[in-house]
C-alpha cells in the first residue's frame, strides 16, 4: 500500500466562496500512480470546508444563501466580540461542514456521481490563499 501526499493552493474571495477542485484532485491521483484505494481532501484552517455538490451556478447561489440563513455574516458571536475579527460566523459554518472528505478511488479516479464535484468553500470574511492537502492511499 502506497501513500502519496500533494498540496494545492486556491485563491478565494471569502464569504463562502465555492471552488470546484475535482479535476485537480483527479490529476493528482493520476500522477500518484495509485489505481485503487481512497483519496482524502483536507483544507488547512478553521474557516473553510470541503464537501461534494453539483457545482452549477444556481446551486452555488442556493448554498450561499442557506449558509447565510444558518450563520449570518451579521450575527453576534462571542468569538468576534473576544477577538474583534468579525469572523465568528465563518468558524461556525466551517465547523458544521467539516474540513475534509474521503472519496473512494478506482482506475486512478475518484468515484463520484455524474453531477458530483469536490468543492472547497472559504467561509472567512476576507480573501485568502487556501492550502488544500490531497492524500491518496492505495495500490499501484
Amino acid at each position: 500500500m502506497e501513500i502519496k501526499t500533494h498540496d494545492l493552493f486556491i485563491n478565494t474571495k471569502g464569504f463562502s466562496d465555492i471552488h470546484d477542485i475535482t479535476d485537480r484532485v483527479n490529476k493528482y491521483i493520476k500522477t500518484s500512480a495509485i489505481q485503487e484505494g481512497f483519496c482524502h481532501v483536507f483544507v488547512v484552517g478553521s474557516t473553510a470546508s470541503v464537501s461534494t455538490m453539483e457545482f452549477e451556478p444556481a446551486l452555488v447561489q442556493d448554498i450561499k444563501e442557506k449558509l447565510e440563513d444558518f450563520a449570518s455574516k451579521h450575527m453576534r458571536s462571542h468569538h468576534s466580540e473576544t477577538w474583534g475579527d468579525d469572523n465568528g460566523f465563518s468558524h461556525i459554518r466551517a465547523t458544521f461542514m467539516g474540513p475534509g472528505i474521503t472519496v473512494p478511488v478506482r482506475d486512478s479516479r475518484c468515484i463520484l456521481g455524474t453531477w458530483q464535484q469536490i468543492v472547497v468553500i472559504d467561509h472567512d470574511n476576507r480573501s485568502r490563499r487556501r492550502h488544500v492537502v490531497v492524500q491518496v492511499v492505495g495500490n499501484e
